[in-house]
């Protein structure tokens, strides 16, 4: 089988949800020489970008785009399980992200981490029930671009602002840009804590994550 068309294999997994497709079509692929960062990025991620665009017209829904990142983080896990790390860190930008303390939902971050990475990221992700000083920690150890705080109810929203002051704190502000996110968020609340960015939903983050670096063309925080 020629390359061009185990990419397309490859594509066509995250495109039909097949998690252990993907897999395989990414085993194949690194099996038949293909560079690891192009399979990704030329399959996988194509993939999921075609996902997310049908999310973006209301082509598909939420549990779609939840079986997409479940396919994408098996080729991710393909990655991982034959690869150097040094290997798998090549992409320019670092994101480290998180649902805040005393959240345990994941569920959203997890499809945003994997829309990051499909939109060319090195995504760090800390899990859910993060406490606010482990955030910046991570931050600082990762050497992260942006620190991505997810919330999903109201009641650990504050969490978010709590990130930002933690790093004022700590002299770091202006080193990390802050993209908040979650059920719980609004351009108006971001506003108010002073983050960088809101992404209403995994396709915006990636979006806006890119404005904020300065490489892309949507608004920081939308209304």
């Amino acid at each position: 089988m020629q390359k061009e068309e185990i990419l397309r294999e490859l594509e066509r997994a995250i495109i039909n949800y097949d998690a252990e497709g993907a897999r395989k079509a990414m085993e194949k692929a690194l099996n038949a020489g293909v560079e690891p960062i192009v399979a990704l990025e030329e399959g996988a991620a194509k993939g999921i970008r075609v996902v997310g665009e049908k999310f973006e017209k209301g082509e598909v829904f939420l549990p779609h785009l939840v079986m997409a990142a479940a396919a994408m983080e098996e080729v991710v896990k393909v990655l991982k399980s034959t690869l150097p790390e040094e290997k798998l860190t090549s992409r320019r930008k670092k994101v480290l992200i998180g649902t805040v303390k005393s959240d345990i939902h994941d569920i959203g971050k997890n499809i945003v981490a994997a829309m990051l990475r499909a939109g060319g990221f090195e995504v760090y992700d800390i899990g859910k029930d993060v406490p606010t000083e482990l955030f910046v920690e991570k931050a600082k150890e990762f050497g992260a671009d942006i620190i991505a705080c997810s919330a999903l109810m109201s009641v650990t929203r504050p969490f978010q602002r709590d990130v930002i002051e933690e790093l004022k704190k700590q002299g770091l502000r202006g080193r990390f840009k802050v993209m908040v996110g979650g059920g719980a968020v609004s351009a108006d609340w971001a506003k108010e804590i002073g983050a960088d960015g809101y992404g209403k939903d995994a396709v915006e983050a990636v979006h806006v994550a890119k404005k904020i670096l300065g490489e892309g063309q949507s608004e920081g925080i939308r209304q």
